[in-house]
């Protein structure tokens, strides 16, 4: 697998603002922190492929509890991506394997 340093781990603020980044193979991603660890999903909604954040790295809801899809409005747990509500119902967002190392998230990516 190879290591993708995405940002400084201070940049990520619970509930806040995410980094979007690019993987090796092209594909947009996204680093957010929810209740103190850093989670990274493919930036990708099930329902229509289109990306989420409505502005960039803005993919919480207000209360900063759910992603939220910016198209159609469609809720993911930070947790698991699973959808709770919306036409994605029953999908997910493809999580990617990340940690904070150094004061750094990093996010691997291929096959192990």
């Amino acid at each position: 697998m190879a290591a993708l340093v995405v940002c400084a781990s201070s940049r990520l603020i619970d509930g806040g603002v995410g980094q979007r980044f690019s993987l090796v193979a092209g594909e947009e991603a996204f680093a957010v922190r929810f209740r103190g660890v850093v989670r990274a999903y493919r930036n990708h909604c099930p329902h229509r492929g289109l990306e989420l954040d409505w502005q960039e790295g803005r993919f919480f809801d207000d209360e900063g509890e759910a992603l939220i899809c910016s198209v159609h409005g469609a809720r993911y747990d930070p947790v698991d991506g699973r959808c709770q509500g919306g036409p994605c119902l029953g999908r997910s967002l493809e999580a990617l394997v990340c940690r904070e190392q150094g004061g750094m998230v990093i996010v691997e990516e291929g096959e192990p």
